[in-house]
C-alpha cells in the first residue's frame, strides 16, 4: 500500500472510532434521562411505564399519611391529582401544600418514589413544578 492509502485507512478508522463514540454517547444519555411530567401528563398516559421519570407537583392538602418510614401523599397540579408512595426519611422542608419533584416509576396507579426533592424558601418552585401549574390553569 502507498502512504496516501495508509493514510486513508487511519482516517477512515479515526472517522469511524468517532461516530461509535457519539453514537455510545447519546445511547447513554438516553438512556439514563429522568424526564419530568405533570400529574396532568401521567393521568393522560405520556408518562413511560416501568421507567424511571420525574413527577412534581403541590403536595395536597390533608393527603398525607405516614406509617413508621411508609408515606403516602397526592400530588396535583390543580387540574389531575396522583398518589405517591415512598419509603425512607422525607426532606425537612417536606410538608402539604408545597412544590415537590418525586423521582421513580408508575406501578399501576400509585407512583411509588425513590426520591422525594422539596422546594428550599417559601418564594422558589422548581420550573418543572411552575410550568406545570401554568398549563393545568390553562
Amino acid at each position: 500500500m502507498t502512504k496516501r492509502q495508509n493514510r486513508m485507512v487511519l482516517v477512515a478508522i479515526l472517522v469511524a472510532g468517532a461516530v461509535l463514540a457519539v453514537t455510545l454517547l447519546f445511547q447513554a444519555l438516553g438512556n439514563n434521562a429522568n424526564y419530568f411530567y405533570s400529574p396532568t401528563e401521567v393521568a393522560e398516559g405520556k408518562a413511560p411505564i416501568g421507567k424511571s421519570f420525574r413527577l412534581g407537583g403541590l403536595v395536597t392538602v390533608g393527603s398525607f399519611k405516614r406509617e413508621d418510614l411508609k408515606s403516602t401523599f397526592d400530588v396535583t397540579d390543580n387540574k389531575n391529582k396522583f398518589t405517591i408512595q415512598y419509603t425512607g426519611i422525607l426532606p425537612d422542608l417536606f410538608r402539604e401544600g408545597q412544590g415537590i419533584i418525586a423521582m421513580g416509576s408508575l406501578v399501576g396507579k400509585v407512583f411509588i418514589a425513590t426520591e422525594v426533592l422539596a422546594k428550599h424558601d417559601e418564594n422558589y418552585m422548581p420550573p418543572e413544578v411552575s410550568d406545570a401549574l401554568e398549563k393545568a390553569k390553562e
